[in-house]
């Protein structure tokens, strides 16, 4: 056999059963006569086996393939009948362009790399798509389940995120954000947390954190935990943006952070053991887990998109996911073009009916005994956030159940009230025992009502008078420490009020990231434009503590115009994802600067 784009041979078959790391599997065969009649450019041809879909593309340099699944949320490829060369498809999901002949995505540019398959022609004419995979790493030192007892282990709710499983001893919490608002000041707690659960957190055993983003990883909340007992166990991923990134400017002092390496079992103790896997699509920063305890699993995929590449254990006693939607400032925060409210009203109705039936499949093909939604329990609480929450419509957990049910109705599905306990003995027993699930008395609170908004916005807002933006060339120190460069684009910044309108004494600004200069009005040459306006308190809070631009652009924070309508995935990445981890030396700069004018306003700021 002859393996094709490469100088390496074909993996042997008497050599598969050897592969520790990775393994070969045929995803498609076609005979002689198939391969003979592949045209020239794109082929679509399907497994008839398993129904799965694969590209080909054929040209005088060989043949390339790939599974015909988009790398962003994993939708299908069809022809694009905009492109006369035949090397593109286009996805029905989002419009996302790939060049099959090279494997990149055009549209967004910069974004991904399809991933290949093998090409592997056999001797009769014939060829195999190969893939090479790892093995499923669960797999490895397999544990027969024992029977578990009433009261064993349970499963606590919340709120959002926060999961709190009690394994035998043992207590086990999942991304406790308890207080405070995330996202800058966008996203707020939805349900009301048990009025225990910070005690809890902090008697717990040990707390995973999936990732990096701000409700997951809560620093009010983890705040309360390191002032009464900082030296608890937290086990994050080894991703490649650390999850705990900003933990030394943040001043929460835990002493106990764990990176663990994924695929791998950890063990706490002769019963309990758990295991991180990363997300295909965004491996620098998300994760989820598997949890054993005396052979019975748990997954809980979190916000994951393609959580594993796609590849997870089925048959697990129970599985946890996000649902809802929304976590994204796109469409709603856009203007101009096509974005009028109609049409996004449309597209975002159109997207949450997509997950619904996404999730509704995944659930079926991995058939878990019982299925929980969660992670998406946020709202938009501040009254500046009106627009947004009325246009931002979410799922409910109701309506994914429900259609669980209809796909897949020996799953029993649970929607979580915060403090309600699944007994997972029980459950296990009997999906029917109505003891099995304990909620919470009919007057405990469910809903949050109050958010103590302005504490937090007051604390956004004292970046405004930061001595810093007195000087105007506060603007080049941050772009040259941001380090993003020679790319054909001009973004306009504009410092707003709370409404978006500009203030007149905010920053209004270009920068032209082809050459990283600020020029006074748009260059001559032809080049992608972006105009963003941000809330003045939260756009200087980032600004000043180096912080990421999610909490922009998904916290709702800004307003955003584009010219040509297209999304630049190596720049909202950048600053999304791969910003410095230390943040700019705003007291090096301050201490370079000359005095501002007399009659400057605001006071000097401590910046971290």
């Amino acid at each position: 056999m002859e393996r094709l784009f490469g100088t390496s041979h074909a993996i042997e078959p008497h050599l598969l059963g050897e592969m520790t790391s990775q393994r070969a599997m045929v995803a498609l065969a076609l005979d002689a006569a198939t391969v003979c009649s592949l045209k020239e450019g794109v082929n679509f041809q399907k497994n008839p086996e398993d129904g799965k879909c694969y590209i080909i593309f054929k040209s005088d340099k060989g043949l390339k393939a790939c599974k015909n699944q988009c790398k962003h949320q994993g939708g299908v490829f069809i022809r694009d009948i905009e492109d006369l060369d035949g090397r593109t498809v286009k996805c029905t999901k989002h419009n996302w362009k790939l060049n099959v002949s090279t494997m990149k995505y055009v549209n967004p540019p910069d974004s991904f790399l399809q991933d290949e398959l093998e090409v592997e022609l056999l001797d009769d004419g014939g060829l195999q798509l190969v893939e090479l995979s790892p093995i499923d790493p669960w797999l490895a030192d397999p544990r027969e389940p024992v029977e578990l007892q009433g009261g064993e282990v349970e499963v606590t709710y919340f709120t959002h995120a926060c999961m709190e499983l009690k394994l035998g001893q043992r207590r086990f919490m999942f991304d406790p954000w308890l207080k405070g608002p995330a996202f800058a000041r966008g996203w707020w707690l939805l349900h009301e947390p048990p009025a225990d659960s910070l005690d809890r957190m902090c008697a717990a055993d040990l707390i995973y954190i999936s990732h990096m983003h701000s409700d997951h990883l809560s620093y009010p909340t983890l705040k309360v935990l390191s002032e009464r007992r900082p030296d608890i166990p937290i086990y994050v991923g080894d991703t490649s943006r650390p999850v705990f990134w900003y933990l030394e400017q943040s001043q929460v002092k835990l002493t106990n952070i764990n990176v663990v390496p994924f695929g791998v079992w950890k063990n706490i103790d002769e019963d309990l053991r758990f295991m991180i896997l990363m997300d295909g699509v965004h491996p620098e920063i998300d994760t989820c887990i598997i949890v054993e305890y005396k052979g019975h699993v748990i997954l809980n995929t979190v916000d994951c998109t393609r959580p594993n590449g796609g590849r997870l254990p089925q048959n697990v006693d129970l599985m946890m996911s996000d649902f809802a939607g929304g976590a994204s400032g796109f469409p709603m925060t856009f203007s101009g073009g096509k974005y009028s409210d109609s049409w996004k009203a449309s597209f975002i109705k159109n997207e949450r009916k997509k997950l619904l039936n996404y999730k509704a499949l995944l659930v079926k093909s991995l058939q878990p005994a019982i299925y929980c939604p969660f992670a998406g329990y946020f709202v938009e609480a501040h009254p500046s956030d009106r627009y947004i929450r009325e246009t931002n419509v979410k799922n409910s957990s109701e309506d994914l159940n429900a259609l669980i049910n209809k796909f897949s109705p020996d799953i029993k599905t649970w929607t979580p009230r915060p403090g309600a306990v699944l007994d997972l003995g029980l459950a296990l027993r009997d999906p029917t025992n109505s003891e099995a699930i304990t909620n919470p008395p009919a007057s405990a609170k469910i809903y949050k009502d109050s958010w103590d908004l302005d504490t937090y916005v007051d604390e956004l807002n004292s970046a405004i008078s930061c001595e810093i933006f007195k000087h105007p060339s506060w603007t080049q120190l941050y772009y040259t420490w941001a380090g993003f460069q020679n790319y054909n684009l001009v973004v306009r910044m504009i410092e707003t009020d709370e409404s978006f309108e500009p203030r007149a004494d905010g920053c209004d600004y270009l920068v032209d990231f082809l050459d990283l200069s600020f020029p006074t009005k748009r260059p001559d040459r032809e080049h992608s434009y972006i105009e963003i306006k941000n809330r003045i308190g939260v756009i200087r809070y980032v600004v000043l503590h180096g912080l990421l631009w999610d909490d922009l652009y998904i916290g709702f924070q800004n307003r955003i115009r584009r010219e040509p309508d297209v999304y630049h995935h190596k720049f909202w990445n950048h600053f999304q994802t791969e910003l410095p981890v230390r943040g700019p030396d705003w007291d090096q700069f301050l201490h370079q600067e000359p005095e501002p004018p007399l009659g400057s306003q605001g006071a000097k700021c401590v910046v971290s």
